[in-house]
């Protein structure tokens, strides 16, 4: 751990190789998720360095104060970072702080003692259907190779028609082929859940992958770039920036959004919470109840635009 050598004694070092080890392995947190909690770790042990006035030990980690850690809050707030961010940074200490208590290393309940920024709470942002789906279609308008075309069309029908998460749809293999009517999906935290496959999803499925000039082996990523690589994510987000151009959408119109949407159409269609849930591989309902304020603003909106009495 180079970015954390010159902040940190060794005795810590070790216990922060074996937490990040542990989240990978055990806890199967994405390579995103383990790089950030890095990044966040090394930033409060290089605090603590100049706080303290030298690398951070066990021991000066068990001995920290509630001011300590408020103190790094300060510091982070004072330079502009944004709450979502510095919430993200506290759970990652907590994180780190619990995995030291299970290994009988630290036992310091100040860590516990200090509140994250409030976040204020965000609707997810979907689109409506006639916009999810001229997204599909507008795929065939970018100026690109006819099987780009295909593959962009066909990932966007799995993010949209199937609920799917851009890793979980980047994820598939050759060997997922040919898609049924439902496919078993590992999701965040490896948990496996059943999507049903639209015969259209199938369908643009099958045109991309008979015209992909790069065929590959079974364990060959389904969706790859240009150089038959691996599709990456950030020319997912640009060619969906190209479709929003194109279409004359929002900002927030963006690959996950179409997940959004997945979602939110199916309730406002009759779906009940728990079926929903299932299909996004949700571990809280709670984090699936949102789609309800979705679907509740969308019927405001509606009845504000219609209804004689709402228009004076």
């Amino acid at each position: 751990m180079t970015d954390l050598a010159v902040t940190a004694a060794p005795d810590v070092l070790a216990a922060a190789e074996d937490w990040l080890g542990w989240l990978a392995s055990e806890k199967r947190s994405s390579r995103h998720t383990v790089d950030a909690y890095r990044r966040d770790l090394a930033l409060f042990l290089s605090f603590l360095a100049q706080h303290l006035g030298g690398p951070a030990s066990l021991e000066g980690l068990n001995g920290l104060k509630p001011f300590d850690l408020r103190a790094f809050l300060a510091k982070r707030s004072g330079e502009k970072i944004a709450r979502s961010s510095i919430a993200r940074e506290m759970s990652a200490l907590r994180g780190f702080f619990r995995h030291l208590d299970r290994r009988g290393l630290v036992h310091n309940p100040a860590i516990a003692a200090i509140r994250s920024p409030k976040l204020p709470r965000q609707l997810p942002k979907a689109l409506g259907t006639e916009d999810a789906l001229a997204t599909l279609e507008a795929t065939r308008e970018l100026n690109q190779p006819a099987w780009m075309m295909a593959r962009d069309q066909a990932l966007f029908s799995l993010l949209y028609g199937a609920g799917l998460r851009l890793g979980e749809a980047l994820g598939l293999k050759r060997c997922d082929l040919p898609l049924g009517e439902a496919m078993a999906i590992t999701g965040k935290g490896g948990k496996t859940r059943i999507v049903p496959i639209l015969s259209q999803i199938s369908e643009a499925v099958s045109i991309y992958v008979a015209q992909c000039p790069f065929q590959g082996d079974p364990e060959t990523p389904l969706f790859v770039g240009a150089r038959g690589g691996p599709l990456n994510p950030g020319v997912v987000q640009r060619q969906m920036r190209r479709v929003r151009v194109l279409l004359g959408l929002p900002e927030s119109a963006t690959p996950h959004a179409l997940r959004h949407s997945f979602a939110t159409h199916l309730l406002g269609s009759g779906g009940d919470l728990r079926t929903i849930q299932e299909l996004l591989g949700h571990a809280s309902l709670s984090t699936t109840q949102r789609y309800t304020a979705v679907d509740e603003a969308s019927l405001m909106r509606t009845y504000n635009a219609a209804h004689p009495r709402a228009q004076k």
